[in-house]
């Protein structure tokens, strides 16, 4: 396989992501590669807002601001260890943030940037912890114009 100029990388700091991650260090060349960071916040934040604990608006708001600030600082710290191991390593790196479906997100992602690959990591496995935003893949597989590589 011809390395890709552009690889899109579906990467938002899970164990799964690791192995995607590792995996798209190994089809890119130094030097020709431009990672894509592709992250995606999943849809299922937007209705979190703790009402089963909250009991007036001010304190949802204060709750929703801090939540987002979170999320938004996660973000940046990923955003920042990828972009190092890629300068490491003689790549290119560019990132995308998006907040939805993440089968969908992808799809705009990988046409947006032009991507060549796409690389995301493996289903979470049963008793793994963490959330579990169900890529949709048959979705991502039949909507990308590129190949699909998923790490094990």
């Amino acid at each position: 396989m011809k390395p890709p100029r552009i690889l899109l990388l579906g990467h938002h700091g899970t164990p799964g992501a690791a192995r995607a991650e590792a995996l798209a260090f190994e089809v890119a060349l130094p030097g020709v590669t431009t990672v894509v960071h592709a992250l995606v916040v999943p849809d299922f934040w937007d209705g979190m807002q703790g009402d089963d604990w909250l009991n007036n608006a001010s304190t949802r708001d204060d709750f929703a601001r801090h939540l987002e600030g979170q999320i938004a600082a996660e973000t940046r710290q990923q955003i920042e260890v990828l972009k190092a191991r890629c300068a490491a390593r003689g790549l290119g790196y560019q990132s995308l943030v998006a907040f939805g479906d993440p089968a969908e997100k992808l799809l705009a992602m990988a046409q947006e940037s032009g991507a060549e690959l796409v690389v995301i990591g493996p289903p979470r496995a049963k008793g793994e912890p963490g959330y579990r935003s169900r890529m949709k893949l048959e979705t991502l597989a039949q909507g990308l114009a590129c190949p699909l590589l998923i790490a094990r």
